[in-house]
This record gives C-alpha cells, structure tokens and sequence, in this order.
C-alpha cells in the first residue's frame, strides 16, 4: 500500500506530522545553546538556564537543587558570572548609599547599638554599621562592587 490508498485525509495527517516533528526539532528538541557573552539578555541577573545548572552547581560545589531555586547568571564582559542567594547573599546591585531607611529605623528603637544586623540595613550594603546615640553611621567599607555594581564575591565565572 502507498499513501495514496489512504486517500487525502490520511496524507493531510502526515504532512502535519512530519511539520510538527520539523518544528520541534527546529525549536528546541536538542537542548538550547548557553548564553555566551557579552550578550545585552543577560545585561543584569536572570535565573539560571536549566542547561546550565549543573555548571554552575560545580562552580558552588552546590546541589543542582539549590542552584535550581535561587541563582542568576549575567555577563560582565565577555565572561558568564553566576550567583547563588544564601542567607546573607545579594545576587542585586550593590547598596552604596551612606544613609539607610532601615539602619535609621534600628538606630531609634536601639540608640547606641555597636552593630545594626543585616536585617535591618539589608543584605546589598557595602557598609559596616552602627548607631551614634540614635543616629545610624555607615562605618569600615566591608564589601568590595565590581565595574557593574554588583557585590563582587557573590559572583564566579562559569565554565
């Protein structure tokens, strides 16, 4: 037997199969490239492709769960950098700003507290800081900002 004995519904039905095995071949069957850099979509931190979390889950020596979740990947350069939030870890752009809303905050309601907890200014700041009787005072610089903005030991180069 040859298509033909089917008659045209039969040939219309395999026609749209083959396009749509065509199609998905086309758009994403195989795996998608990773991104290369520079590139201007990944400009600023985006989530973490599924086909590169497992680079970047060694780059962390992390479970690729973990990376999965809660991780950003941008380019600086022509180099791919990742970064993995944790507890105390900003994927963001740098806080610089010596005067914070919430260090003001703590500051009033604990005046001359040695220390204000992250809590309070915020996981980005680059700042050490501390209440002056009720004042907040952003002290020792702590943290060092790459050339973008961005806290620079959150981010590793992906390989």
């Amino acid at each position: 037997m040859n298509i033909c004995e089917y008659g045209p519904a039969l040939s219309a039905h395999m026609v749209g199969l083959a396009l749509a095995v065509v199609f998905m071949a086309w758009t994403g069957g195989a795996s998608a490239a990773p991104p290369t850099c520079p590139d201007s979509a990944y400009e600023h931190p985006v989530a973490v492709p599924a086909e590169l979390v497992p680079r970047v889950a060694k780059a962390f020596e992390l479970d690729d769960a973990v990376v999965r979740d809660a991780s950003y990947i941008r380019c600086d350069g022509d180099r791919l950098l990742a970064c993995v939030v944790g507890a105390n870890l900003n994927c963001f752009m740098a806080d610089t700003r010596r005067s914070l809303p919430g260090a003001t905050a703590w500051c009033r309601d604990h005046p001359g507290c040695g220390t204000i907890p992250m809590y309070a200014t915020g996981h980005g700041t680059v700042y050490a800081w501390s209440c002056k009787g009720d004042r907040a005072i952003a002290g020792k610089r702590v943290a060092v900002v790459d050339a973008r903005g961005y806290l620079a030991d959150n981010w590793k180069p992906v390989r």
